[in-house]
C-alpha cells in the first residue's frame, strides 16, 4: 500500500465526523460534500508528518473552509434564509423511510439535529456559527478554533455564548419520543383533511411558526399563530392525494405526493411538551425531486 492509499484510508475513517460537522455548518448536502472534498485536497497537498491529532486537523480544515464558503454566500448575497418580506429558504433536510436511518445518513443527524436548529444556525454570523458548532456540538477547545477564526481564545468563547443564547431561545429541544410525535403528526394530518380547526387548536401551541420554502419560482412565507397556521393547514390539506410518514433528520415527519406518485410538499414538524411549535415545509419541485430520490420507496 502506498503512503497516498494509507492516507486516504485514514481519511475515510473520519468522513463521517467531517460530514457532519459541514452539515451542520452549510444546512446543504451538497456543500457539505463539496467541503468534505476540499479537506481531502488540502490533507492530500499538505505534510502530514507533525500533525498528532489527524481527526482534529482536519475538523478545523473543515471548519475553515464551511466558515469561507458561509462568507462568500453573504458576499454574493445569496438567498437570504429569511428576509424582511417574510421570504423563507428551508436548509436541506434529510429524508429517511419510517422503518429506520441509513449509518450514514444517522451521523448527519445525530445529537437532535432537527431541522428547527439548523434554521436558527442560519441566523448566526458565520463567525458565531462556526464558534458554536465546533466547540459546543464537537467539543472542539476554543484554543484551537480561535486560529481559523483570527480571534482569541476569550473571544471565541464570547462568539459561542452569544449564538448559544440565540440557539437556546429559539429553538430547545425538541421531545425524544419518537413514537409519540408520531401520534400528534397523524393527529394532525387527520385533523387538517377533516377541516377540525377546534383539534388542531389543541394540538398547535399558541406561538407555532409555520415556514414554507417554494424555491426561486414560489417564494417562501413565515405564518405565525395556532389560528392561522391551523386554517392554512386545512386549505392546502386537500392538495395532497397521498401521505407517507418519513423521518425528517430523524424525527417523524411527513412526504405528500399526488396522484402519480410526484412528491408535493416535505412537512418537519418540531414537537415540544406535546404540541407543535415549528412547522417547516418545502415545496420546492427540484428540491424535493433531488432530496427523495432513491432514498424512498416510490
Amino acid at each position: 500500500m502506498s503512503d497516498m492509499e494509507a492516507l486516504a484510508g485514514k481519511f475515510e475513517s473520519h468522513r463521517p465526523r467531517l460530514r457532519a460537522v459541514a452539515y451542520r455548518m452549510l444546512g446543504s448536502i451538497g456543500e457539505s460534500e463539496d467541503a468534505v472534498q476540499e479537506a481531502w485536497l488540502r490533507l492530500s497537498r499538505s505534510d502530514t508528518a507533525a500533525v498528532g491529532n489527524l481527526g482534529g486537523w482536519l475538523t478545523t480544515v473543515v471548519g475553515r473552509v464551511c466558515l469561507d464558503m458561509l462568507r462568500s454566500r453573504t458576499t454574493r448575497r445569496e438567498e437570504p434564509l429569511t428576509g424582511g418580506d417574510g421570504g423563507f429558504r428551508l436548509p436541506d433536510p434529510v429524508v429517511t423511510a419510517p422503518a429506520g436511518i441509513d449509518p450514514e445518513q444517522e451521523v448527519l443527524t445525530a445529537d437532535s439535529v432537527g431541522i428547527a436548529l439548523l434554521v436558527v444556525l442560519d441566523t448566526l454570523s458565520p463567525a458565531e456559527r462556526l464558534a458554536f458548532v465546533l466547540h459546543d456540538l464537537f467539543a472542539v477547545p476554543f484554543d484551537e478554533i480561535a486560529p481559523v477564526l483570527g480571534r482569541t481564545a476569550a473571544g471565541t468563547r464570547q462568539l459561542a455564548s452569544r449564538a448559544r443564547r440565540r440557539v437556546q431561545g429559539a429553538a430547545p429541544d425538541q421531545d425524544a419520543d419518537r413514537a409519540r410525535t408520531r401520534e400528534i403528526v397523524d393527529a394532525f394530518l387527520a385533523a387538517a383533511r377533516g377541516g377540525d380547526l377546534s383539534a388542531l387548536l389543541d394540538l398547535l401551541d399558541p406561538e407555532v411558526v409555520a415556514r414554507s420554502d417554494g424555491g426561486r419560482l414560489r417564494p417562501g412565507l413565515t405564518r405565525r399563530g395556532a389560528r392561522d397556521v391551523g386554517s392554512q393547514a386545512i386549505t392546502y390539506a386537500r392538495f395532497a392525494e397521498a401521505a407517507q410518514p418519513v423521518l425528517i433528520n430523524g424525527f417523524p415527519g411527513v412526504l405528500s405526493r399526488s396522484s402519480d406518485g410526484r412528491p408535493l410538499s416535505l412537512m418537519a414538524f418540531t414537537v415540544r411538551g406535546g404540541r407543535i411549535t415549528a412547522l417547516d415545509i418545502l415545496t420546492d419541485p427540484e428540491r424535493l425531486a433531488a432530496l427523495t430520490a432513491g432514498t424512498l420507496p416510490g
